[in-house]
């Protein structure tokens, strides 16, 4: 634990030499279940394979609203189902978003709020980890029509969420106090599957996504470093 403690803090140092972690992951696998998509990385736009989880959607007009790449939806499946055995229920929201649509929901939030203001809590199109598959935003029983709400993290379902969702291999990809690494305020109700060794580790060194991939990506760090090509860029 504690040489795992102490690889994060070199990520961290590591991270220092990016402003506000703007970092850029060439060439990434769309099916790539450690991709990142943030501010500074589009999400691919090759299409993936997509399935509907076997879920309960927060409300039927939802259902159509869920879809995930197979092996999240099927991971989503067993946490939802788990959780139901500690006496959870839990709703999902949105999984999987066109361009389009992450288009239309971000230029609603610009009607009501300054771009800046929008910009921290709505990915714009194109950079938005819904549009990878891999996240799902969720609702529990207890706040079921709130919306998404920051309150959902005090609620059962969301400690629980918080507490488990590693085990099934998500995380809680905008964690509180976190803003100025991941770009986004708090959002307890936004899980991104990462696999569970990764969720796993993620949960114990308490980091962030960023800071995960940096950790194991450090090729990507090196090619950022020397400004040249890494060995598994493609000839132009």
């Amino acid at each position: 634990m504690l040489a795992m403690r102490a690889i994060a803090a070199l990520a961290v140092g590591a991270a220092m030499m990016f402003e506000s972690w703007a970092f850029v992951m060439p060439h990434q696998d769309p099916t790539d279940t450690l991709i990142l998509v943030n501010k500074t990385n589009r999400a691919p736009v090759v299409p993936v394979t997509l399935v509907k989880p076997n879920v309960t959607p927060t409300r039927e007009a939802l259902s159509e609203n869920i879809y995930m790449q197979p092996e999240a939806a099927a991971a989503l499946e067993e946490l939802f189902q788990g959780a139901l055995e500690d006496g959870i229920t839990l709703y999902a929201t949105s999984g999987f978003r066109s361009y389009s649509t992450q288009k239309a929901i971000f230029d609603r939030k610009l009607e009501t709020m300054s771009e800046k203001a929008a910009n921290a809590s709505v990915a714009k199109p194109g950079y938005s980890e819904h549009q990878t598959g891999l996240a799902m935003d969720v609702e529990g029983l207890s706040s079921l029509g709130s919306g998404l709400v920051e309150d959902f993290g005090e609620t059962p379902e969301g400690i629980w969420l918080a507490e488990h969702c590693h085990e099934y291999g998500f995380i809680l990809r905008y964690p509180k106090d976190r803003t100025d690494i991941t770009g986004y305020i708090y959002e307890p109700w936004h899980i991104r599957y990462v696999g569970r060794e990764a969720a796993a580790e993620i949960h114990e060194l308490d980091i962030t996504f960023e800071e995960y991939i940096l950790m194991v990506r450090g090729d990507r760090v090196k090619f950022l470093e020397e400004g040249g090509k890494t060995t598994d860029e493609p000839n132009s």
